[in-house]
């Protein structure tokens, strides 16, 4: 019983990660409809970028804010100078976003090497709580709350502003949106800006538990589309809910099906696109 809730808290812990990834893909896919697959790099670059603040002597959760910010910066030069020519080319994205990651690999090989990285936890979320015969790292529940708070800060964002009523109506109805006066290219800069923060922000807090290698761009990738795939893009509760839902089943796999742990997030995905290709939780204009 206490290894099942230890394995679904691991599981929850993951999936909050995973979730802000795929939040940030998705607002930027709903608002702009920019298939961005150099969202994984951001992640990276928000997972190197702390542990070079840590090396060098940094505070954890100061390295986490400049990450996602370092993450950011890079998302709003990728966005104003090569996406912003490409909206509604959805083959040139591809093509551009897929150079973008092999560019950021091979630098971050040339700098940190091939090896995989280990991320330091902080001092104060090193110690385990203990759950019936065995400990929980502090820092995993660390994960969950944290996720929590940025699920309940996105969910106002989106749901509660001025902003995030212009984002959904993006969502819903690009066209009818852009003849209301708008300065959608101010929007637009401001929503790519949140999602690459969003990536690193996630990279940071999962580079502890997931370690760092150059060449984790596309794996970590697929798993935000298996999220955004099973909530349904455009919706914060539903990339919650397939966050959840993935993190679970990939880590409860990893442990009764280890030569099948990918499949079975693959399955899942597929499943959802063939019995409700909206998601879970869909906007309509998505």
């Amino acid at each position: 019983m206490f290894s099942f809730i230890m394995n679904l808290l691991n599981g929850l812990s993951f999936g909050m990660v995973l979730f802000m990834l795929a939040m940030g893909m998705s607002i930027t896919f709903g608002v702009m409809g920019i298939l961005n697959l150099a969202h994984g790099s951001l992640f990276m670059i928000g997972g190197f970028t702390l542990l070079s603040i840590l090396l060098a002597g940094g505070n954890f959760w100061v390295a986490l804010l400049i990450g996602g910010l370092c993450a950011g910066a890079v998302g709003i030069i990728v966005e104003r100078l090569f996406l912003t020519k490409l909206y509604r080319r959805m083959d040139d994205q591809v093509l551009l976003t897929i150079g973008i990651v092999y560019v950021v690999e091979n630098i971050t090989l040339w700098i940190y090497g091939g090896t995989a990285k280990i991320v330091p936890i902080p001092e104060t979320l090193q110690a385990s709580v203990t759950v019936g015969d065995y400990g929980f790292p502090s820092y995993r529940l660390a994960l969950i709350a944290i996720g929590g708070l940025s699920f309940l800060f996105l969910w106002w964002l989106i749901e509660r502003t001025k902003l995030g009523s212009i984002v959904r109506a993006g969502m819903d109805d690009k066209e009818t949106t852009l003849t209301l006066g708008l300065n959608y290219t101010r929007i637009c800069i401001i929503v790519f800006a949140l999602g690459a923060f969003l990536a690193g922000f996630a990279g940071g807090l999962g580079g502890p538990v997931l370690g760092l290698l150059p060449f984790m761009s596309m794996n970590i990738l697929l798993y935000a589309i298996a999220v955004i795939i099973v909530g349904g893009p455009g919706s914060v509760l539903g990339t919650l809910i397939g966050a959840l839902a993935i993190g679970i089943i990939d880590n409860f796999g990893r442990i009764y099906l280890p030569g099948f742990a990918m499949f079975t997030v693959y399955l899942v995905f597929i499943l959802m696109l063939l019995v409700k290709p909206t998601g879970l939780m869909g906007r309509k204009g998505t």
